[in-house]
């Protein structure tokens, strides 16, 4: 009897490319792996011997390992947590749990809030930066990135104590001008007279809101029924001398990275300028209409000479003042 002939390279690539095929839908039945699973790994490569525990200075070195996430008074705080029991172990249920911190702080809450630490903070299509001031929107979008959770949390504050308020009484469009012309006017003051240094937040529509508030207070002190009108003030006062101090520092500290400065403090200016001007115009009368106002159209044509000014500014000066600007980010 003969020998069968033994199958051909095509034949057998043929085969084997059946049988994978057959083993595919097996494989792609298999459930992927747990997020714990991941940390388990992760916790045993640092616990060879099974022991249920690591120590805090392999999680220094882990999280050293992870530092351009994270800036250094974030892992200080992760340490310190990590060593709450000053026994300096972490079993593993501790380490998902600051893992989870670690991502959440490092990953998630600074895609809104910046860490001026950061070598990267700049990295962003939404900051003010006197490098990209040729794209007009930076000019508005950076007031929805903030250097800090206390800078975004006194925001806020000022926002809620005075912006509410003020728009339960005088309505969203009224308000909503006063703020916007804040914005743009912060960005482009700082263009203007501080234009070596990047902004962030959203001071400038904030300021110009409470100074504008603030003002006509002031000039109807007597004729306003609030019982709660000096505690309101007192309150405002106390945020808004300690967010603009807290800027005034950030700006002239020295920067952990100098090719990066730090954000910008004459945004906060230039909010509380349109805040007296347009701001006290906008919120003395709300019956009364605003093109029937004549200091309206005054403070508008001098708001409308300033961006133009500013505008100008922006093309011209910068080329022929020879300025050193930071790098691009």
């Amino acid at each position: 009897m003969g020998e069968h002939p033994s199958p051909g390279p095509a034949v057998a690539a043929c085969a084997e490319a059946e049988r994978i095929e057959e083993l595919e839908p097996e494989a792609e039945e298999r459930p992927p792996p747990a997020p714990e699973d991941h940390w388990k790994v992760l916790f045993d490569q640092f616990d060879p011997g099974n022991t249920g525990y690591i120590s805090t200075g392999k999680f220094r070195s882990l999280l050293e390992s992870h530092s351009s996430k994270l800036d250094p008074h974030k892992r200080e705080v992760l340490l310190a947590l990590a060593d709450s029991q000053a026994n300096g172990q972490i079993c593993y249920q501790d380490f998902v749990n600051l893992v989870a911190f670690f991502l959440y702080n490092g990953v998630s809450l600074d895609q809104f809030v910046l860490q001026v630490t950061h070598p990267r903070y700049l990295k962003n299509s939404l900051v003010y930066h006197p490098q990209l001031r040729a794209q007009a929107w930076r000019y508005l979008t950076y007031i929805f990135m903030h250097a800090g959770i206390e800078h975004l949390g006194l925001n806020v504050v000022l926002q809620l104590l005075v912006g509410v308020p003020l728009e339960m009484v005088h309505g969203a469009t009224r308000i909503g001008l006063v703020y916007v012309a804040g914005v743009v006017a912060g960005s482009l003051a700082v263009s203007v007279a501080d234009m070596t240094a990047p902004v962030v937040g959203s001071s400038g529509g904030v300021y110009a809101l409470v100074s504008a508030h603030l003002a006509n207070i002031v000039m109807n002190w007597s004729g306003m029924k609030c019982q709660f009108k000096l505690l309101r003030m007192a309150v405002a006062l106390i945020c808004m001398s300690m967010e603009f101090g807290r800027a005034v520092w950030l700006r002239f500290h020295p920067s952990a990275y100098p090719p990066c400065p730090h954000p910008s403090f004459v945004a906060h200016l230039g909010g509380v300028a349109v805040g007296i001007t347009l701001g006290v115009v906008v919120l003395r009368n709300y019956e009364q209409r605003l093109q029937d106002q004549s200091l309206w159209w005054i403070f508008v044509a001098m708001y409308t000479v300033f961006v133009l000014f500013a505008v100008f500014w922006n093309i011209f000066a910068y080329t022929l003042l020879d300025l050193k600007l930071p790098p691009p980010p």
